[in-house]
């Protein structure tokens, strides 16, 4: 690394995921083995992924399932581009980091400033945002050193999303990862319902989801208008949510895992 370089430093290991680089690799390891038992047959490479980004003890298996179909394909994927909604700051359209590293305790990320003129430079919408930086760690241990595109996604609109996403899609080494959690708060049962209809818009290309749906909601829908154009196939991979996996089931959230395929049958 150059001397000077700007750094975008983890702000929730230790809450999110382990602060610990052992406990938090072993973790990512073990979550990924589990997500594609040995033997399994290996799958189509996935262009894009939607995958959730809440505490990894609530969403880790289902985020796995994602990572786990990039592992065959670990060598051929060189740029990840990264689109996540913006939690705790209001940002008008899309925006990246200003940073030339993203650290997290396994060690720094590549960051690439890229994308079209829309997409502006807030390093205050990064800063302590985790919808993107809970990816990380899964994208280290899986892909190893990538360079990553992180786009920080506030009021806009699917169309806007889809113009970046576009300008950005790339060849086969270019992976688009989406990070949405589904429904909140809501009981079980009812979040069940709602996040298999959620599930099935996506399925379909459409129509939009609405942020009650996803908080991650614009982003999708722009994925949704390039795969509409770029005639992808979805693959639902997992549908679960907190009273499946650590929490209980009065009051959870929705998490989805998702992969968009080009050309070839579905995998």
């Amino acid at each position: 690394m150059s001397v000077g370089h700007r750094v975008r430093p983890p702000a929730v290991a230790g809450t999110f995921y382990p602060a610990d680089p052992t406990a938090l690799a072993a973790l990512v390891d073990d979550l990924v083995a589990d997500a594609l038992p040995p033997g399994a047959p290996v799958p189509h490479q996935p262009k894009a992924l939607i995958v959730p980004h809440a505490g990894y003890v609530y969403s880790g298996p289902v985020a796995a399932s994602a990572f786990a179909r990039l592992w065959p394909f670990r060598r051929h994927i060189t740029r990840v581009v990264l689109a996540g909604p913006a939690h705790r700051v209001w940002l008008d359209g899309l925006a990246l980091p200003g940073a030339d590293r993203l650290d997290t305790p396994l060690g720094a990320v590549r960051a690439i400033e890229a994308g079209p003129a829309s997409v502006s430079t807030n390093p205050r919408a990064h800063a302590e945002e985790h919808s993107l930086e809970v990816q990380l760690p899964f994208v280290q241990r899986v892909l190893g050193d990538v360079e990553v595109v992180p786009l920080v996604v506030g009021d806009t609109t699917g169309e806007a999303v889809a113009h970046v996403l576009d300008a950005l899609w790339g060849d086969h080494a270019t992976l688009i990862l989406v990070s949405s959690d589904l429904s909140h708060y809501l009981d079980w049962h009812e979040a069940r319902r709602r996040d298999a209809q959620a599930a099935t818009q996506i399925e379909a290309l459409g129509p939009p989801l609405t942020h009650e749906q996803a908080c991650g909601a614009t982003a999708i829908n722009g994925l949704l208008l390039v795969a509409q154009h770029r005639r992808l196939r979805v693959e639902r991979l997992d549908l679960r949510n907190s009273g499946d996996t650590a929490g209980p089931r009065d009051r959870v959230v929705g998490y989805g895992a998702f992969a968009f395929h080009e050309g070839g049958a579905s995998a």
